[in-house]
């Protein structure tokens, strides 16, 4: 009976991350396509930002039980380590950055100014994550 309740309690958190996840996507996708309607700097930074925007979200999504805290230190781990692997330059990887898909998850080549989008966006997503507990903690009561 208690894991029915404990269950029923974690749903509305994670169906609030998957969709946090999903609408991340969303707008990521949607900055490249439509990145020329966009201000220059929104254009130039967004899509980073926002995907590890979702990187975060998935950690909670996944891990929230761990803390908030520890996500964000596994986003920048994980973000960062992306960035830095864009350094390994070998013919298989960068076959598999040639392709769409590839490129998105993986990157092309390592830029610095990407670790600071992907500090930015991990810091909009906490702030977003904070604005989301709240939320939902206001509805419990």
């Amino acid at each position: 009976m208690n894991t029915d309740h404990k269950t029923t309690k974690e749903f509305p958190g994670k169906l609030v991350y998957g969709i946090a996840i999903v609408i991340t996507i969303l707008l990521g996708l949607a900055s490249r396509r439509y990145g020329h309607h966009l201000p220059e700097v929104l254009a130039q930074h967004s899509g980073d930002a926002l995907w590890a925007m979702m990187v975060y979200f998935g950690f909670r999504l996944f891990l929230g039980r761990r803390g908030m805290v520890f996500s964000v230190i596994l986003s920048i781990l994980f973000s960062f380590g992306i960035e830095f692997s864009q350094l390994y330059q070998a013919e298989w990887i960068n076959q598999i950055r040639s392709h769409s898909i590839g490129a998105l998850i993986l990157g092309r080549g390592f830029l610095v100014i990407d670790l600071v989008r992907y500090s930015l966006g991990i810091i909009i997503a906490v702030a977003l994550d904070n604005v989301l507990q709240t939320w939902l903690n206001s509805r419990k009561n």
